[in-house]
């Protein structure tokens, strides 16, 4: 079953506008992790989705002040009927977000496709494709009610071009911008659903492509402002759009 912990949130005021409710998933690390702490930061209320409770309460155990922190756990956006709890656990406790950060990802270990074991390559489809649907299966209609909502699916510069040795997380970013787009033609006005990459990141995941050398990229702290600041400008405008953390 899906869980709620209420914990303080951030210590300062919202930088601009009115706050927001922000879900992300993928929270227990990486991009997830530093982006949830920087929309805290800025004084909105994070609903933060992960599979490990441990981790989740060190997170919890970082944040003061400010607006309540729902940490929803037990979530695994592969299960539809766990994230279906979810969605209706928001909508009883009146929760329902403003900006969804679909997030959660998985890269296969760096091999040629006819090496990749069928157990690996469906954990990255899984994860990346059918976590994402699975999420906006069960909120689209929630924001949709309500007329208003932005959806974040996070592609990657592999959705829109290619690599050798990680062929399924590229094909499954590939599908993130196709899916991102055919849905946004689906939708009413007032939401918008975007493919948002995030650019080269120092992450576990770019470590376990690039080896020792994605120390020389961003991390995840230094990458976290500047994708809640472009995730918080985004308008039902922006319905559609492909667009990249600069």
């Amino acid at each position: 079953m899906a869980s709620v912990v209420k914990a303080a949130g951030a210590s300062e005021k919202v930088m601009a506008g009115a706050a927001k409710t922000v879900m992300i998933t993928g929270v227990s690390r990486g991009l997830g992790r530093a982006l949830a702490m920087e929309m805290a930061r800025r004084g909105h209320s994070v609903v933060g989705c992960a599979r490990s409770q441990e981790t989740l309460d060190c997170i919890l155990n970082e944040l003061s002040g400010g607006p309540s922190h729902h940490f929803v756990t037990a979530l695994d956006v592969r299960s539809n009927t766990n994230v279906e709890e979810v969605a209706k656990l928001l909508m009883e406790k009146k929760r329902v977000p403003d900006i969804i950060v679909n997030n959660a990802g998985a890269i296969n270990k760096n091999n040629k496709i006819w090496e990749v074991p069928a157990e690996e390559f469906d954990t990255v489809m899984d994860t990346n494709v059918k976590g994402t649907a699975n999420v906006m299966r069960h909120f689209l209609p929630l924001m949709i009610e309500r007329e208003e909502g932005i959806i974040v699916n996070l592609s990657s510069g592999w959705g829109r071009s290619a690599a050798a040795d990680v062929a399924p997380y590229c094909a499954s970013k590939w599908a993130i911008e196709g899916l991102s787009r055919s849905v946004a033609k689906e939708v009413p006005p007032g939401i918008a659903i975007v493919a948002l990459s995030p650019g080269v990141v120092n992450t576990d995941m770019l470590a376990s492509c690039f080896g020792c050398t994605a120390a020389m990229y961003q991390t995840p702290e230094a990458w976290a402002p500047k994708a809640a600041k472009m995730i918080l400008s985004l308008t039902s405008a922006d319905n559609g759009a492909s667009l990249s953390v600069q």
